[in-house]
């Protein structure tokens, strides 16, 4: 026997007549939904955003362009291959996990758009604040519990940024939510995204973002060459102090028996002579060196091109209200359109 199939067919003029003779349920489903959802988004507070994107210079040497730009895109890096450097640029979105980082931006002074607010940044995250609407109460009432928590730690922990109270490492949370360091390895361009509920504030955290991250770069970069010139500079500073030495004692001895001839004293001032030109030669040999050092850390300091800079942004960047209540209100329309042919 043959089966037979039957094909069925979605009659959309018949699920619309179905829909339309029920349309007393949309008008009153679309209507609240319209309500609660502008009320649950109002109570959101509206933050502004900018963006940074840097172009660091990466260490080792380059490979040709065109083979760069293949290996990209299949997610090799071969600067990074070629590089000896231990952190690479891979890394940097890292920072923000540590906690030395992020509190160093604790102290930079911010000041608000309209110029309401001058202080801190860690006050502003502390003080300044809008919350959602309808979880103060709730806050409320958790800050009656932790009132005496906060006392028993007192400001334990503020000073060591690795070893933070439960109130620092809050802010510090907050800092982190705010502030995103991302790294595309294609381009080899780092992006630095900044939010904040104030225009002006979002603009300055984000610059100072940037700075710390390129003084990191550049002091873990120079790191080494920094050391070695130190160490040849200490090396020259003793071996100028010797040769100094040196050529005084000898000098006072020489003026001193200018007119003495004895064998046992020319003996001794040849050796005295002889001493010298080896602190001398000692002097310039470490000198030569601490010079080539002081030029290998101006060698390895990396230059930045900022592609883009961080502006006050004139609009919000957040919650996006009415998109959020057309969503919604498309959500209750195919939820109400649901419940209607499911009871046909």
């Amino acid at each position: 026997m043959e089966e037979k199939k039957e094909l069925k067919v979605i009659n959309v003029i018949d699920i619309a007549k179905k829909l339309w003779a029920r349309k007393k349920l949309f008008i009153k489903t679309l209507p609240i939904a319209f309500v609660i959802s502008s009320i649950y988004i109002l109570g959101f507070p509206r933050y502004y955003g900018t963006d940074i994107k840097l172009a660091p210079e990466l260490g080792g040497t380059s490979m040709n362009s065109t083979l760069g730009s293949l290996a990209s895109s299949f997610g090799f890096d071969l600067d990074n291959l070629q590089s000896n450097d231990a952190i690479t640029p891979l890394l940097y979105p890292d920072l923000m996990e540590d906690n030395g980082f992020v509190t160093s931006l604790f102290n930079v002074q911010v000041k608000s758009q309209d110029g309401s607010i001058k202080t801190t940044y860690h006050d502003y995250l502390e003080k300044y604040q809008k919350q959602v609407i309808w979880s103060i109460p709730f806050e409320w009432v958790g800050s009656l519990f932790k009132k005496e928590q906060e006392d028993q730690e007192g400001k334990a922990g503020t000073a060591d940024p690795y070893n933070l109270s439960k109130k620092e490492d809050d802010i510090a949370a907050s800092v982190r939510n705010n502030i995103k360091i991302n790294f595309d390895k294609k381009t080899a361009v780092i992006s630095i995204s900044i939010k904040d509920q104030d225009a002006l504030i979002c603009k300055t955290i984000g610059d100072s973002v940037k700075e710390r991250l390129q003084d990191f770069i550049t002091n873990y970069r120079t790191s080494k060459a920094r050391n070695d010139y130190e160490y040849y500079l200490k090396l020259t500073t003793e071996a100028k102090e010797d040769y100094v030495k040196a050529r005084q004692d000898y000098a006072s001895i020489a003026d001193a028996n200018t007119k003495v001839a004895l064998r046992s004293l020319e003996m001794e001032m040849e050796d005295m002579e002889n001493d010298l030109q080896l602190k001398y030669n000692a002097f310039t040999t470490v000198n030569t060196q601490m010079l080539a050092a002081k030029a290998k850390v101006q060698e390895r300091t990396p230059a930045f091109t900022v592609i883009k800079g961080a502006n006050v942004p004139i609009k919000p960047s957040g919650p996006k209200r009415m998109i959020f209540v057309a969503f919604i209100l498309l959500l209750t329309f195919a939820g109400t359109s649901i419940y209607i042919l499911s009871k046909q």
